[in-house]
């Protein structure tokens, strides 16, 4: 989701023995830095509020880096410092200019605030705007106005604010010489926060709305969002007992907030969600780009690598790299990333990425130290080792295909017979996305153990026999299912899952037994209504077979000898996702009466595309 906070905690060399961590930051920015503030003018006469980071050091020019965020820039005011500047403290050490803006209408900014701005294709005059043209604008104005810089601008940003810097490839200045799209709104309708195939993801979407603040005019520093009182630890029993979708706007939002409304006026793939993807504007783009994602992003996973297919389908111009790494939302940008959840990746791949690969990014394409990067760079969990390919998918993988059998099991390429399995959904007991007490989205909910799904009867289970020899699954992950159910409309949620062998040794630092232990590598949602068209629903035929075939985002993820591949197959994952009532309805304004049980049947043959390297 669109974090309203991802500040990397890396600390500075200490200056003196005894002094604060964290004091010594920011003492070490204020001796170093100068910062300015200025009202920026767009060329509508809309001013942006922009707070400027300047070396003392005037002997040599520097370049720019910027960050657009609806998050706030503060600390306001100019006796006010950030602890460190960039991306990192490799930045603040090395020197660069930092500049960080409230985009139009959010905290200091003038304007008014759209969420998740359109593009427009076209402008009706030299004053028309959106976040294109305010980019294009403030790296105009910049370049034209701060004292020693170099002329040659980069661009990163996180979530939200690399949806702005992913915008600002699109028509974009000539000063502008390197982005970092991290973690990118791309495509919010299908695959981004809000909806996934249909689905719409309930519990991302509630947590931030209710603390990501509706104004009419800019919200003022200090007047931000909220903390949700909950109630309680248990999530899962909070959204059950809201009740249908339409509840939350009676008894939480109360039509008060225009961002949480246009999300359920809108469960369909149309208009207005379309307008909204970036990716059929990524032509011609001249900037080098390094796209940064997160294997276990509960967020934007599907963001980055749509952008970089669309990057390379499209025309980039200049160097471009896909960056994956085992990290959770922003997980790269602070901290080791030696671990997350119960697994344990043997590496600090978050201090890797940060020298290694943002650093070096910036410094070969904003001070011309030269270098060349991979066309991916990327990390493998199975072996937990980071891969370089010149292609992405890599052009040794081939296509594989896991096939659904009787007594559940699971063979590549096998012969199923006619058959079928079947469940009974209820949406009144909901598949839960955790087997625990917890969050309706944990951070790290892709890293739980799956073991309490398998023990339930509407969980469907295949499984392979133990693998002989290493299968490294690398690109996106298709489901291809022959379904039926009893109702008019259900979901069908697709896991794959790692299920480790019963020697497999357990961790000092975590209480769960890692023996046996089902990771999933991959999950994803369908509502089975768009299963002929993500803008034009259509019900099921009760009882009559039918067909869904979707595209789950990718892994780089190795099965070792010993371990099995398991398919997890269900209708509900609560409340992670919103319940459906399997009845074909407007589910925003379905009433509790439209829920009902419906019985779901798998057919055998049913298949889960991959591409393989062996």
């Amino acid at each position: 989701m669109r974090v309203l906070a991802l500040l990397p905690f890396v600390l500075l060399p200490l200056l003196a023995q005894d002094q604060d961590p964290a004091k010594a930051q920011l003492e070490y920015t204020r001796s170093h830095y100068t910062k300015f503030e200025y009202m920026i003018p767009m060329r509508d006469g809309v001013k942006l509020f922009t707070a400027v980071y300047v070396p003392k050091e005037e002997s040599k020019k520097y370049p720019i880096l910027l960050q657009r965020t609806p998050y706030s820039v503060g600390a306001y005011g100019i006796d006010n410092y950030r602890p460190f500047v960039g991306p990192s403290d490799l930045f603040t050490k090395e020197g660069f200019i930092v500049v960080y803006q409230d985009v139009r209408g959010r905290y200091l900014s003038e304007g008014t605030f759209v969420d998740v701005m359109p593009h427009k294709a076209k402008y009706s005059g030299p004053k028309d705007t959106d976040e294109a043209t305010d980019t294009y604008d403030t790296i105009d104005w910049l370049v034209k106005n701060i004292p020693n810089n170099n002329g040659r601008v980069g661009q990163w940003g996180i979530s939200y604010p690399g949806h702005y810097t992913a915008y600002g490839l699109i028509n974009s200045h000539p000063a502008l010489k390197a982005s970092s799209p991290q973690a990118p709104m791309i495509d919010v309708g299908n695959g981004d926060d809000a909806y996934h195939n249909g689905a719409f993801y309930l519990a991302a979407n509630f947590d931030f709305y209710t603390g990501f603040p509706v104004r009419k005019e800019p919200a003022r520093p200090g007047k931000g969002g909220r903390d949700f009182d909950f109630g309680t630890q248990d999530e899962y029993d909070f959204y059950l007992k809201m009740g249908p979708l339409a509840n939350s706007n009676e008894k939480y939002f109360k039509q008060q907030n225009e961002y949480w409304s246009e999300l359920l006026a809108h469960p369909n793939y149309d208009g207005f969600w379309q307008s909204r993807s970036l990716m059929q504007y990524m032509k011609n783009v001249t900037p080098a780009v390094l796209v940064v994602g997160g294997w276990f992003d509960a967020e934007d996973l599907s963001g980055p690598l749509k952008l970089f297919r669309a990057l390379e389908a499209d025309g980039a111009k200049s160097p471009l790299t896909l960056v994956m790494g085992p990290w959770p939302h922003g997980g790269w940008a602070r901290g080791p990333g030696k671990t997350l959840g119960n697994l344990d990746f043997h590496a600090p791949t978050g201090e890797f990425f940060r020298q290694n690969i943002e650093f070096k990014f910036f410094m070969n394409h904003l001070k011309g130290d030269g270098g060349t990067f991979p066309k991916a760079w990327v990390f493998e969990t199975g072996t937990n080792r980071w891969k370089q390919y010149p292609v992405w998918p890599p052009k040794e993988a081939k296509e594989r295909r896991l096939v659904l059998g009787a007594n559940g099991t699971l063979t590549f390429e096998g012969k199923a017979d006619t058959g079928f399995d079947e469940y009974v959904s209820d949406p009144v007991h909901p598949v839960p996305v955790i087997g625990e007490i917890g969050q309706g989205m944990a951070r790290d909910y892709m890293t739980y153990d799956q073991r309490f799904a398998a023990q339930r009867p509407d969980v469907l289970t295949y499984m392979t026999e133990p693998l002989d020899h290493d299968i490294t699954v690398s690109g996106p992950v298709t489901p291809k299912l022959k379904v039926a159910t009893s109702g008019t409309d259900s979901d069908f949620v697709v896991k794959l899952i790692d299920v480790y062998p019963f020697d497999y040794p357990d961790r000092d630092d975590v209480r769960v037994h890692m023996g046996g232990y089902m990771q999933m590598v991959r999950g994803e949602p369908f509502r089975g209504k768009f299963r002929n068209s993500m803008a034009k629903p259509e019900p099921f035929v009760p009882n009559q077979p039918a067909q869904i075939e979707y595209v789950m985002p990718d892994v780089l993820h190795t099965f070792r000898p010993g371990h099995r591949i398991m398919v997890q197959i269900q209708s509900s994952w609560f409340p992670l996702v919103d319940r459906n009532p399997q009845k074909f309805v407007d589910i925003p304004t379905a009433k509790s009466t439209d829920f009902q049980k419906a019985t779901e049947r798998v057919y055998h043959g049913s298949e889960i595309k991959m591409m393989v390297i062996e």
